[in-house]
């Protein structure tokens, strides 16, 4: 008998923000994300692993990891 795990991550868009990069110091489109982690058997993903939120600067492609509250909290749009 064969058994197939292993960890699955899925990206899903939360929204766009406008604000200040401060990697690069410009005004820029925001993009917010939400990956999450699974561990999955025979292709079905099962236990959630890891959940995190990032912004990533459409400018200069600088990603930064931030804190759930936060991501909650943003105006998208």
């Amino acid at each position: 008998m064969f058994l197939i795990f292993g960890l699955r991550t899925s990206v899903s868009r939360s929204g766009v923000v406008a604000m200040v990069c401060p990697h690069c110091g410009n005004h820029a489109a925001q993009v917010i994300t939400k990956r999450s982690t699974r561990f999955s058997v025979f292709f079905v993903p099962l236990i959630p692993i890891r959940a995190r939120y990032v912004r990533q600067c459409s400018f200069c492609g600088t990603e930064y990891v931030i804190p759930k509250h936060e991501a909650q909290r943003l105006p998208v749009g």
